[in-house]
């Protein structure tokens, strides 16, 4: 259970702040990284949100297996972008600079490499923010957060049964996969490729109606409590702002108001080093 995306409870100043606070940095956060292409800004970002992961006291083998998973799609998400979209780089930066190949498809520029490496930043400065946001932070007191800041109390329950039982999905699959391994099902490492998608395809269809079962389970205990009578409700995990809580919103208003600045200063929200 040590892999799992879950609240992690510590003592850090990240874990003091107010749900909703860390929410609205978040937001502003993704914001800036998903406006501009400026490298700069997000490689400030980056040693930002590496810095803040590590005042959070969130050990990298605690959420290992989550980087690993993300690494993958986005290499996979970097080889796509060059399969279908070989030029983009030199359509955005106007200019072509070419590395290796001549005319062909297949030409690999200096523009595609840099674009794609904005692509790599922009991931990488999201990332570590949005894994700090979710293990920093208790599910109950992460829906006061969104309901505080408008989304409807449903809304924010979902986002936190959500959260919550990310472990006792996990936890599932790993019994039934243990019961697949006691019927001769293999799908460990040792096992071949194809073997090992064929073995997923028997453990995941038990778990899909395991959860549907616990959705049905919890749906109806709300029901009966008389969940959503009321379009207003009370949060036992709600927080006030305090002190910090405004200096930190304070500080990271600023940082996205200069950031904005920076990426636009000229226009335009690529940076282009070919001009």
């Amino acid at each position: 259970m040590k892999f799992t995306l879950a609240y992690i409870e510590r003592e850090s100043p990240v874990h003091k702040l107010c749900g909703a606070v860390k929410f609205i940095v978040f937001l502003l956060w993704s914001i800036l990284a998903m406006a501009g292409y400026d490298t700069l800004v997000m490689l400030v970002m980056t040693a930002l949100g590496a810095v803040i992961f590590f005042i959070s006291r969130i050990k990298i083998k605690e959420t290992s297996f989550v980087f690993k998973m993300l690494l993958f799609f986005m290499g996979l998400n970097l080889i796509t972008v060059y399969i279908f979209a070989p030029e983009q780089g030199t359509l955005v930066y106007g200019s072509r600079h070419i590395i290796f190949g001549d005319s062909g498809r297949w030409t690999l520029t200096q523009e595609q490499l840099f674009y794609e490496f904005n692509i790599f930043l922009k991931y990488c400065s999201i990332i570590p923010a949005a894994i700090v946001l979710i293990v920093t932070t208790n599910p109950s007191e992460f829906a006061s957060s969104l309901n505080k800041i408008g989304a409807p109390p449903a809304v924010a329950y979902a986002v936190s049964l959500s959260l919550r039982y990310i472990p006792d999905v996990q936890r599932d699959y790993i019994h039934i996969s243990q019961s697949q391994a006691a019927r001769g099902v293999d799908v460990s490492r040792k096992a071949g490729f194809l073997k090992r998608i064929k073995g997923a395809s028997a453990i995941l269809l038990p778990l899909v109606f395991t959860s549907i079962e616990r959705i049905d389970v919890i749906s109806r205990a709300m029901e009966l409590r008389g969940f959503g009578k009321h379009k207003k409700r009370t949060w036992y995990s709600g927080r006030p702002f305090n002190r910090v809580d405004f200096m930190v919103l304070a500080v990271s208003a600023a940082l996205f108001i200069a950031g904005m600045i920076l990426t636009f200063y000229d226009g335009d929200r690529f940076y282009n080093p070919f001009k």
